[in-house]
């Protein structure tokens, strides 16, 4: 991976919309009107994956989207397939018969994703992969976060928590995202590249390892299940998102572990904060998907309205054995003394993170 800039993404997003801004007529509340003067009217697709891995496809990203859109002044259509492949495809066939001019996908997996992108691209509509890269496929664009240092930020939260522990030759297990996305083999190319030398020192133990199909937490709370009884003196888990820690909570809280065992995550959700408050989550990885959204529409916008832009990055494909223009944005973790920054940013409301028993927790950790 050529990271070339890790963004100031922002920047760029801002730019990149006050010019497509420019270039079109008046928007609206639903999404539609407007497009280049003299040219065709835009109209830019969406399709999330699902509303079940994670929280954040409809609560962030189709909002941030959504806003991006509106002042931008063109039409959008914004859909969930919500976990089916079929229904991916059926609605990637629905937006090219409606006339999207711009596809902007977040894959279930990178065949059913390659289909899509080739399907797109053979009817001249342009294409970008939106935190996902699809491998094999056909996107002119990729817009993500660093995903290996996403992981590297587990890895090291991890190290952190259970120094602070005092445990000694700890044994670790690691809860994996799901096999088919591309995503969590980056991350876990790098929380290993954090944990593997200390397995080979000795100073940590590996324990159960396993990757849970679909990001599905039932099915992750089921698979942990199993990883405790086979190892009840395991010490840390590495969960690679909110969800999977949830559910790793959920089996240490049951067995009266939860709190002594330090358990990673990431996307910053309500849950997972609330998780950190309470002692029960050591950290989360914030990724500011504002900044996502915002550079993904630009370069959307842009795509429909004919213009091309230099996003300062590539990721290479492997599959493909192509390099990808890529924007990349840099992640943050979080700690419970930090989690103040994801309300201060505005991707969680106080009124949404400090409920109930919360409220106390929110105000020892001053959270404003």
């Amino acid at each position: 991976m050529r990271k070339g800039l890790l963004f100031a993404t922002a920047a760029l997003a801002a730019a990149l919309l006050t010019t497509a801004t420019a270039c079109s007529s008046t928007g609206s509340g639903s999404g539609s009107d407007g497009g280049p003067a003299g040219g065709k009217k835009p109209k830019i697709g969406v399709i999330l994956p699902d509303s079940k891995s994670s929280v954040r496809w409809e609560t962030a990203d189709r909002t941030y989207l959504a806003a991006a859109f509106k002042a931008a002044g063109v039409d959008y259509d914004i859909q969930n397939a919500e976990g089916d492949k079929q229904g991916f495809q059926t609605i990637a066939d629905q937006m090219i018969t409606s006339g999207v001019n711009v596809l902007v996908i977040v894959n279930l997996d990178s065949g059913t994703g390659k289909a899509v992108l080739d399907k797109a691209k053979a009817q001249g509509v342009a294409t970008i992969d939106y935190d996902r890269l699809t491998l094999g496929g056909s996107a002119q664009y990729y817009v993500s976060f660093d995903n290996t240092q996403v992981g590297r930020l587990q890895g090291e939260g991890l190290a952190k928590c259970l120094a602070g522990t005092g445990a000694k030759n700890p044994v670790v297990a690691e809860l994996n995202g799901s096999p088919t996305d591309n995503n969590a083999t980056l991350f876990a190319n790098g929380y290993n590249g954090v944990l593997d030398p200390l397995y080979a020192s000795g100073a940590y133990v590996k324990g159960p390892d396993q990757s849970v199909p679909d990001w599905d937490n039932a099915q992750a709370q089921t698979i942990f299940e199993q990883m405790y009884t086979s190892r009840p003196d395991l010490a840390g888990v590495l969960a690679a998102n909110d969800g999977l820690a949830n559910s790793a909570v959920a089996v240490l809280r049951k067995n009266h572990r939860n709190g002594q065992v330090p358990v990673t995550g990431q996307d910053a959700t309500v849950q997972g904060l609330q998780n950190i408050l309470a002692g029960d989550q050591c950290m989360t990885v914030y990724k500011a998907v504002k900044k996502e959204a915002d550079a993904a529409a630009a370069l959307a916008v842009d795509l429909a309205g004919g213009k091309k832009s230099d996003p300062g990055a590539t990721v290479h494909d492997p599959t493909g054995n192509r390099d990808v223009p890529s924007v990349l944005l840099a992640p943050e973790a979080i700690f419970k003394d930090s989690v103040q920054k994801v309300v201060a940013d505005g991707y969680v409301t106080k009124e949404q993170l400090c409920t109930g028993d919360y409220a106390a927790l929110c105000a020892g950790a001053g959270i404003k």
